[in-house]
């Protein structure tokens, strides 16, 4: 599935930068990069060569991500920098390429460990790293179980993704590296939470609003925002209102995932619809479940996520999501979100510009079909 960059209107007033030339910067980036890991791994390797496999790593990890995806991060990136008053013909301007390489380095870090964890057989259209990498196993006619190979292959990917997204960052200034840090930190703490909270039977609305802040929200809109809002060197007042923007898009965001993971369109979305609540995944959808169904469909409710789960469970809880308007609300909730971040933008000291593709973005990012 090629890139697709978030469609962006104009602004009315002072036409707003486009972030296509940025994005583009990115994939430049990405592809010189990762090359130079390509040398660096065959100087280590030598002669060894690879077996099994069609292509090493390296080879693997650039496949994956470059021109891959809707890169959403580097969107937030740029529009955060520009509202802040940063000059894209600027110093600082290459530094925050840097950065949104970084994040989209570790964005499939996240992905490949996740549908790992998740026993995902598809992203993006296409197989998982681990089912991908099982079937090369199988077509060699290797030794050993091809599923666990095709595991622990992904997970070495997964760790070679994360170690390139470091190294992006290595060189900038303290206060972005900081940020990173704990931004890494946020994405780990959600994740552990997603883990132990499923084994512990967590359904409560709290916990599913944790985890998809941490694993959702924050490392895809409200870190980034941040990231180049520090790039732009803004003010307190500035960074503020940028944070509260992407706290409740990052939110709406957050929301929208739920949606798409039990009614979207698999052409779109590039993963089997209601794979979600098979997996009973903490969502704020299926926290509102629990709040609401009854009789069969909660029987069925209770059975998601487990090696109980019957064929007919999802349509039945998905169906009755319907009709006890939980699916509603959740639109509700994510116009309410789109709604209160747009008022965030009239504090701080924000350009016309940069407003205006905040705006734009917000609108993509709340009614995206994928």
């Amino acid at each position: 599935m090629p890139r697709v960059a978030l469609a962006l209107e104009g602004a009315s007033c002072t036409p707003a930068p486009s972030p296509t030339d940025f994005v583009d910067r990115v994939d430049g980036l990405l592809t010189t990069t990762l090359r130079d890991l390509a040398g660096t791994w065959e100087r280590i390797n030598r002669a060894e060569g690879v077996e099994v496999l069609p292509d090493d790593l390296p080879a693997w990890l650039e496949r994956l991500l470059v021109g891959r995806g809707k890169r959403l991060r580097a969107t937030m990136l740029h529009w955060a920098f520009v509202a802040a008053g940063g000059d894209i013909a600027g110093p600082d301007y290459p530094g925050l390429i840097r950065i949104a390489a970084a994040l989209e380095t570790l964005h499939l870090f996240a992905m490949v460990h996740d549908d790992i964890m998740d026993e995902s057989g598809s992203r993006r259209g296409m197989p998982a790293a681990h089912v991908e990498a099982a079937e090369w196993h199988r077509q060699a006619g290797a030794d050993g179980e091809p599923n666990a190979f095709g595991v622990n292959l992904a997970i070495l990917l997964g760790d070679l993704a994360h170690t390139l997204a470091d190294s992006l960052v290595q060189p900038l200034p303290l206060r972005l590296r900081r940020l990173w840090f704990e931004l890494c930190v946020e994405l780990m703490v959600g994740q552990r939470a997603d883990l132990t909270g499923a084994a512990a039977g967590r359904r409560d609305l709290a916990h599913a609003e944790h985890i998809a802040r941490l694993k959702s929200g924050m490392y895809t809109i409200e870190r980034p925002l941040q990231l180049g809002a520090l790039a732009a060197d803004a003010e307190e007042g500035t960074c503020a209102a940028l944070q509260q923007w992407g706290e409740h898009i990052g939110r709406a965001f957050a929301l929208r995932d739920d949606q798409l993971g039990i009614w979207g369109d698999p052409a779109l979305t590039g993963k089997p619809a209601g794979d979600d609540l098979a997996e009973g995944k903490a969502t704020v959808i299926l926290a509102l479940a629990f709040e609401r169904l009854d009789g069969p469909a909660r029987e069925a409710l209770t059975r998601l996520g487990t090696v109980d789960l019957r064929p007919g469970d999802v349509t039945v809880v998905s169906d009755a999501l319907i009709s006890t308007g939980v699916r509603d609300d959740i639109e509700t909730m994510i116009e309410d979100a789109v709604a209160r971040a747009d008022a965030c933008l009239a504090h701080g000291q924000l350009t016309e510009a940069g407003i205006e593709g905040l705006r734009s973005a917000a609108r993509a990012i709340a009614w995206r079909d994928a």
